[in-house]
């Protein structure tokens, strides 16, 4: 899927390279590198040691295996259209990526970053936005797997004094179903009539982003200025709407997974 670079958030592109059986892509926090391997597999990031014992999920499919001793698994399941993958590691940041049935044919390495003392996980589980009324031609809307929660998410979480002096982050691990007019422009959905408004990011009751575009690993950086320290802290993400329906209010469906709070 494609990415974008826009105000106070930016999402990494991943540029999944096509080749011969032997080579895989790695992918390691937004970054695709060209690795050459006969399986999937999940490495460090830094060292490249192979990580036993790592949970792979596809919410989709209810699928979920673990990596042997080598780092390696398989992907005993079948993957049509944009599918959100997470890879969950005691030690290790929350990571996910969005793949297809093309990436899936090919062996995917992945590395994943150990986790700091200040990061803060949010919440690990798929959620979806919207009123469960989507077209057929909407983002990713064959992939939608949960019914919708509503038009807003709403988590809390504690956040140290220390984090006042760092730069923040919320990440977005992988989010479908944006159904923009930017995403129509970059071929994200097969809608040719109607667009919706961005959903909204929300910390501590102030709008500090909006989503444009579906993809991974997806960068809001927090205002330190809206830092409650030694306090709760709130994040809320609301889903847009269409903007060519009067009659009544129509919410985007959307579904995200794995967020995060990381300090630098």
């Amino acid at each position: 899927m494609k990415k974008f670079l826009s105000g106070v958030f930016f999402c990494l592109l991943l540029l999944i390279i096509n080749s011969p059986q032997t080579h895989a892509a790695m992918m390691s926090g937004g970054v695709t590198k060209n690795g050459i391997n006969s399986s999937n597999q999940v490495l460090d990031a830094a060292d490249n040691a192979p990580i036993e014992n790592a949970k792979i999920t596809i919410p989709k499919n209810n699928y979920k295996t673990y990596t042997d001793a080598n780092g390696k698994f398989d992907l005993d399941t079948q993957i049509n259209g944009d599918t959100i993958m997470s890879v969950e590691k005691d030690g290790y940041r929350p990571f996910s990526v969005t793949i297809d049935e093309n990436l899936a044919k090919h062996p995917i390495i992945l590395g994943i970053q150990k986790s700091n003392a200040t990061d803060i996980v949010i919440d690990s589980n798929m959620v979806h936005l919207g009123d469960d009324n989507y077209s057929t031609a909407s983002a990713n809307a064959g992939e939608f797997k949960i019914p919708a929660c509503g038009p807003f998410y709403t988590k809390t979480f504690y956040m140290t004094a220390s984090t006042k002096t760092a730069t923040n982050y919320l990440i977005i691990g992988s989010v479908i179903g944006i159904d923009t007019a930017m995403a129509r422009s970059m071929g994200q959905n097969r809608i040719t009539n109607s667009f919706a408004s961005p959903p909204e990011i929300y910390f501590n009751g102030q709008k500090i982003a909006e989503l444009q575009l579906n993809g991974d690993g997806q960068r809001i950086k927090l205002p330190n200025a809206l830092i409650r320290s030694e306090q709760v802290n709130e994040i809320t993400i609301k889903s847009g709407r269409n903007m060519m329906q009067t009659a009544y209010i129509d919410y985007d469906d959307i579904e995200f997974m794995n967020l995060s709070i990381q300090s630098e």
